[in-house]
Formats: structure tokens, sequence, C-alpha cells
């Protein structure tokens, strides 16, 4: 695997190479370098909590496969940490539900909700036992908007991640979202994960790709923002379009702006509209194939309906177009291409991300 070489300079520099989005060598040094040290949402508090005080996942199934736990003490407290009985690694708890305290059905070892060892059969004449390593590994948990967000190992605190979007979007009620089900969705698509971040953090195809879009937004308005692990698209509301009513004072007042795209690395988008926000994860599924899911959230006083944002039909071209260029960069004749300058900053900083991280890894 070759180090990936990322131009800082836009006007001169070449995407990634095709072989980063089918080249399985280059998916797995990703899930160590990117997915074990980044950010990740999980769940929605009030589910969670609603469950009982454990709540068992995998993390990035069919990619990193790593089993979780997130658990609720008696203080309210929450807490993240392995689900591998730290014996002889038996999945620890198999269903989300009320415990005094988690017990591996195998050999009996039992832990507190904080994750400390606390008790074994049969251990009573073992030496130098329990040691620090009998605890149950913990990882990195933040709560956000009701939301959970879980890292192995975080590279940067979460929040340095989510401090340029509370910037940004503070004047809203977010906490009145409610989450919506029969709104939210699930797509598989044909394309490695990355592919579909790129198309999504870039509006240079909206006028051949998106007409609806096309014609509820100011194309010629259409603005780019980085933050060291963020990137915004901001998208200004054609005429008689929905917007956002924005306060004296915001960076954006006195405009009409029909929503906030934030990219969080590697694979997070929170959408901002006026009636709520659309929660995007991108799951890799394989080296060409991935999971989109849509998650809606409505503000409790919205009053504009969703569809007006034609956030369905918008997917649907994005995934048929992304999975085209997937078929496309097979091709024994394709390299790699170049960047757009004005249109194409936020693929840059992506590509300019993933090179670093993953060449760090390897160095």
């Amino acid at each position: 695997m070759r180090p990936l070489s990322i131009d800082p300079d836009i006007r001169k520099a070449s995407t990634l190479p095709a072989d980063f989005y089918t080249d399985p060598v280059y998916y797995e040094r990703t899930k160590e370098a990117i997915f074990s040290t980044f950010w990740h949402y999980v769940g929605d508090e009030q589910d969670i909590a609603a469950a009982g005080n454990t709540w068992p996942f995998t993390l990035l199934p069919d990619c990193m496969d790593e089993p979780l736990l997130i658990t609720r003490n008696k203080q309210g407290h929450w807490f993240a940490m392995s689900n591998v009985c730290t014996h002889r690694g038996n999945i620890l708890v198999e269903k989300p539900g009320h415990v005094r305290m988690l017990t591996c059905r195998y050999h009996g070892r039992c832990f507190s909700l904080e994750g400390k060892f606390k008790s074994m059969p049969a251990f009573k004449e073992a030496v130098d036992f329990p040691r620090p390593e009998d605890d149950l590994p913990q990882i990195s948990l933040a709560q956000w908007l009701g939301l959970h967000f879980v890292s192995l190992n975080p590279a940067v605190p979460w929040s340095t991640i989510v401090s340029p979007i509370e910037d940004r979007v503070s004047f809203l009620a977010l906490d009145t979202l409610q989450f919506i089900p029969e709104e939210s969705k699930t797509f598989s698509v044909k394309a490695n994960w990355a592919l579909y971040c790129d198309n999504y953090l870039e509006g240079l195809h909206i006028p051949f790709v998106h007409p609806a879009l096309n014609a509820a937004i100011d194309f010629n308005a259409y603005e780019y923002h980085q933050f060291p692990y963020t990137n915004l698209q901001v998208g200004e509301a054609d005429e008689g379009q929905p917007a956002f009513e924005l306060p004296d004072g915001h960076p954006d007042f006195g405009r009409s702006i029909y929503a906030y795209y934030f990219w969080v690395f590697p694979n997070l988008m929170f959408n901002f509209y006026p009636w709520g926000l659309s929660l995007n994860l991108v799951l890799p599924k394989g080296v060409d194939q991935c999971q989109i899911i849509f998650r809606t959230y409505r503000f409790a006083d919205a009053s504009i309906d969703r569809s007006v944002h034609a956030i369905d039909e918008t997917e649907l071209e994005d995934e048929a177009v992304v999975e085209l260029v997937q078929r496309g960069i097979r091709s024994r004749l394709y390299h790699q291409g170049r960047f757009s300058p004005t249109m194409e900053p936020n693929v840059h900083h992506f590509h300019s991300l993933l090179a670093h991280f993953i060449n760090q890894s390897v160095g």
C-alpha cells in the first residue's frame, strides 16, 4: 500500500487514487487508522434509557464488528465499555435490560455497572488477582442533542468536533428535537463509503443530478467552510422557499438560508433545516458496499413539512450516480482526477484528512 498524497494547495491537488475505493488493503487500513480513532453515533439517550440500564451494540457491523456496551448506574451516570468478558472472551450482555450487575453466563464472572470486576468463582487461589485488566476496558462516551457518540480511542475530543456546529445553529431550539421514526429510512448503496461522502461534500453536481434541489436553492450563492474535523455547506434559499429565521448577530443574518449541511469526519452528517435535523450515517459494509441511515428529528413547534426539501428524492438521485462512479473508477484507464477550487474545497478537506491519518498509521 503506497502512501496517499494530497497537495495542500487545492489548485494543484489531485483526488485520492481510484484504488483507495477498490483495494481491500486501503479498506482494512481505514478501520484502524480512521474508524477506531474517531466518533460514531450509536443511539438516542431516550431509547437507551427506556430499554434499561444496559444497552449492548456492535460498533460498525460488517466493518469494525466491535462488541460494546453502554450502562447507566443508580446515580444516573452513563458509561461505555467493552462487551467482552475479561475471562475467556464471551459476549457479556446479549440484550438490553435492567440488571444489578453485569454477569457472564459462561463462567459467572461479575462486574459493576461501571465495568469494575466484582467476583469470579473458583479464583481464590489465583495469584495477583484481580488486576486492573480484569475490569472491562472503558471507551469514550459523549452526549449531544440527546444522542450518544462513542470512540474507541479518540484522536480529538468530542467538544472540538461539535464546536463549529454549535457556533452556527445554537439559535435553534435544539432541545426540542424529537425523533420521527416514520420519516427515517435506511438505504443500501453499492459503493465505497468514502465515495458517498465525496458526493455529499460538494454542490457542483446539484444542477446536473438534483433538479428539485437546484430549483430550491440559489446555486450561485452556495458556500463552503472548513474546520479542523468538520466542514459546512450553506445553501441559500431561492425566492419563495422555506428559510431559517436568523437572529441579529448571526453570521448569516439578513440572508435566506435553506439548509446547513455539516459533515463530521469521517462519516457523519448533520443537516439542519427550518423544520429540524436529518442525521445521516454512512456505514461501511465492505470495500464497495455501504449503508446510509437517515434519522429524522423535528422541532416540537415546526410547521414546515419535511417533504418540501425533497430529501428522499435527492437520496435516490445520489445513490444512482455514486453507484455509477463506483463502476467507473474500476476502469483500467482511470486513476484520479482534479478538484474544482471553488466547488470542491470540502472534498479536498476530506481527502486531506484521510491521507493524513492513513499515512500516520503506517509511518
